[in-house]
């Protein structure tokens, strides 16, 4: 699903022996295992309460459908997204299409299902035409960002693609030195300058410096900020006004990181974002980290930007493609 490395090939320009299996993510995101092990704590909490609510009944009437009504609020699904899917549930109850809870959870795993597909999670993203993929990341201090861009990077690495990462968080003490650090480790190149450097004219040097090289994606690292300061809002459309006058189309992509573990307040955040810059794709991180994972399908039906990521892990190959479908089995904890 990982669509950026599928690149367009031009006439005049050979595709590599080896192209077809360069593509390949690598296998550790064919195991579900993982992601298993990263939603335990929301499955827990979750499915725990449902399976309860369902134990020794044996029709849906008004009573079940509000106590689960409860639990998908508790789970952070949001009380829109809740009140949405009882309704469902209701309307077929009425028409006694539901013939017992289990027919009730299966109809909930299919309307999750409809949530996380129609947000666009299942867009294939591809390779421009011709130059480097050029990638754009924000998001508010603490939220596992620059982490993320190195597991991003990672990922395009072991695809056989050659990865150039942007150290435009010039604010940040330290800041340069930690993406150096994800760069040496997953043998990337950096390219930097001193603390307190304009970012956008750092970012103009960066991609100037390396557009002739051959590379295949470059990343951008961008200062943490608030989407409520709005001064460092502007600096981010700037930021992209920059890219697009060097290179045409730039940049192709806009990620959003955003930690899971922050709840509904991750919504208002993406939603001020998208409004500054046309966010692409969102990027959950630390859903290992909190029992309220439901917060992926609220943000799929609120805003309709594509889950690209979600972070499940503190290891580098922890931060996983979004296969609506293999979330929801993790969630249910389907076998």
């Amino acid at each position: 699903m990982f669509g950026w490395f599928k690149n367009k090939k031009k006439e005049d320009q050979a595709a590599p022996e080896d192209s077809e299996a360069s593509l390949d993510l690598e296998s550790d995101d064919n195991d579900s295992k993982p992601l298993l092990d990263g939603l335990a704590r929301t499955r827990s909490s979750f499915m725990e309460r449902v399976e309860s609510l369902f134990l020794g009944r044996k029709e849906v009437d008004n009573d079940l459908l509000e106590d689960l009504e409860e639990v998908l609020i508790t789970a952070d699904l949001g009380v829109g997204t809740a009140q949405e899917l009882l309704e469902s549930a209701r309307s077929m109850a009425a028409r006694n299409e539901l013939a017992d809870p289990a027919a009730l959870k299966k109809i909930l795993q299919e309307k999750i299902i409809e949530y996380l597909e129609a947000s666009g999670a299942e867009q294939e993203l591809r390779m421009p035409d011709s130059g480097p993929l050029v990638i754009m990341v924000l998001g508010v201090n603490g939220v596992g960002k620059t982490t993320s861009i190195g597991k991003l990077a990672n990922k395009f690495r072991k695809a056989g693609r050659k990865v150039v990462l942007v150290a435009a968080d010039t604010f940040r003490a330290a800041a340069a030195e930690q993406l150096g650090i994800w760069g040496e480790r997953i043998g990337v190149e950096v390219v930097a300058r001193e603390a307190g450097a304009d970012p956008s004219s750092v970012i103009y040097d960066a991609l100037d410096s390396v557009s002739g090289r051959q590379s295949d994606v470059i990343i951008v690292d961008t200062a943490g900020r608030m989407h409520t300061q709005v001064n460092l809002v502007e600096e981010l459309k700037k930021i992209k006004r920059v890219m697009a006058k060097k290179i045409p189309g730039a940049p192709h992509e806009i990620l959003l990181v955003i930690d899971a573990t922050t709840g509904q307040n991750a919504i208002s955040q993406a939603r001020l974002f998208n409004e500054a810059v046309d966010i692409t794709g969102l990027v959950l991180t630390k859903l290992d980290g909190t029992s309220k994972g439901g917060i992926v399908v609220n943000i799929a039906r609120e805003l309709k930007i594509p889950i690209r990521f979600i972070g499940v892990g503190e290891q580098l190959d922890d931060l996983r493609d979004f296969e609506p479908r293999e979330f929801v089995d993790a969630l249910f904890g389907n076998s």
